[in-house]
């Protein structure tokens, strides 16, 4: 079992940049991977993991996977019996983001262009789904995707809210405020 810190220190962050960022990898602070989009600052990024609490066997969504590296986290967590669905907007990022992932040899992590619905449904239902830019408000979406008994941690506005559905039509949220991410495109 792989913990949020070990897969800190097997998935090296410096593999998910552009050239022209790597040498900034090990700074604790959110770093361009064009189209307007960031590799989120690590610790944020680790807290967010740490509240989604993904498990050996998880089958998780990452929506907003930009270069990868959430997605790579994710799978290093998650192991060989668990599944990541890597979903991104930015048809270039997609690439890039799978790019990275097959370069570092992880094969339980799918990449997938988003669509005109948010997530990626016909996978449905994860047990755990990580958004990593902010929505304008919790996207009910997403909800529909998660199991009962799963959890999601979503941006929204300037908080990350720890959502917990409990039923098919239930949920609990704790909001952590004070962050920033790029808006959910």
């Amino acid at each position: 079992m792989t913990s949020v810190d070990e897969a800190f220190w097997v998935v090296r962050r410096r593999d998910f940049l552009p050239d022209d960022v790597k040498d900034r990898a090990n700074l604790d602070m959110p770093l361009p991977i064009g189209f307007g989009q960031t590799n989120s600052q690590p610790t944020t990024v680790k807290l967010m993991l740490e509240w989604l609490d993904p498990r050996p066997g998880d089958k998780v969504l990452d929506v907003g996977s930009g270069s990868g590296w959430t997605s790579a986290l994710l799978s290093s967590i998650v192991g060989p019996k668990g599944k990541v669905y890597a979903v991104e907007k930015i048809s270039e990022l997609v690439e890039f983001g799978r790019d990275n992932c097959r370069r570092i040899g992880l094969k339980n992590v799918h990449f997938y262009e988003a669509g005109k619905e948010l997530g990626l449904s016909n996978f449905a239902p994860y047990d755990r789904i990580l958004v990593s830019a902010s929505a304008g408000k919790l996207p009910e979406t997403l909800i529909h995707q998660l199991k009962v008994g799963g959890s999601m941690v979503v941006p929204v506005i300037n908080s990350v809210l720890i959502i917990d559905k409990t039923s098919s039509d239930k949920y609990g949220s704790i909001e952590k405020p004070g962050f920033v991410f790029v808006p959910l495109v």
